[in-house]
This record gives C-alpha cells, sequence and structure tokens, in this order.
C-alpha cells in the first residue's frame, strides 16, 4: 500500500490534460485545507472534484466485500465512510462535490473532462461572485 499513490495518479493526470486542453485552468490539486483533500478544487466556484480507484472505494467492479478478507472489508468501508463525511462537511461549507471513478477517467478523459466543465459553469451560475 506504501506505492498507492496520494496525488499525480495517472486518472487525474489525464483529467488535469483533458481540461487543460479545453482551456480549463485555476484549480488547485490536493488541497490540504479542504476536507478529504479533493484531486481538483476550484476555490472560486467551490467545486471539488475527487477521482477515487475503483478498488479502494468499494466500486462494485472491483470490490465484492467477503471476498478479500476481513480486513480488507473493514479499510473499505472506512475508506467509503471517509468520502461521505468530507462530501457532507464539504456541502455544509457552500461545496458542490463530484465524484469520479479512474476507469471513467481512463477511458474517456474528454469525457469526464466535460462533466467537470458543466458542473463549473453550474457553480459560477450559483456564485454570488460571478455577477
Amino acid at each position: 500500500m506504501s506505492r498507492i499513490r496520494r496525488r499525480d495518479t495517472r486518472p487525474e493526470l489525464l483529467l488535469r490534460r483533458a481540461l487543460w486542453a479545453a482551456g480549463v485552468r485555476g484549480y488547485r490539486t490536493d488541497d490540504r485545507r479542504l476536507p478529504g483533500r479533493p484531486d481538483l478544487a476550484w476555490t472560486r466556484q467551490r467545486l471539488a472534484v475527487f477521482i477515487d480507484g475503483a478498488f479502494w472505494h468499494g466500486h462494485p467492479s472491483a470490490y465484492t466485500p467477503g471476498q478479500h478478507g476481513t480486513y480488507w472489508d473493514e479499510k473499505i468501508r472506512r475508506n467509503v465512510e471517509r468520502d461521505r463525511a468530507a462530501d457532507d462537511a464539504l456541502h455544509a461549507m457552500g461545496w458542490a462535490v463530484l465524484r469520479l471513478w479512474d476507469f471513467d477517467v481512463r477511458r474517456d478523459p474528454a469525457g469526464t473532462a466535460a462533466k467537470v466543465i458543466e458542473a463549473l459553469k453550474s457553480q459560477s451560475s450559483l456564485s454570488p461572485a460571478s455577477g
């Protein structure tokens, strides 16, 4: 597990390249000031984007409870609980949260970038400072 990276993972770099190609700038990476340390965060629009690994965050296609032993069942359960707590804390602070699966980003970086761009537009229209 020590070889699992916190930031600059392949899916994260793919998404950042796709966003850059689309002209999207102004994000912070791995912002430790925010709950859950979002992979990408736009502070003005208050949008936090997480790219979740399918196994580590319990996607049904990659993880089935009971197949990997009690250690992993507990670990994945805690990860999912931590994700929900971070989402709740960010929502309480007035932030929007977008969670993407790593396999979706790998399969279609431009499509996932389009989802982020749509969320940014939505947040910009809600922001009182965007007037």
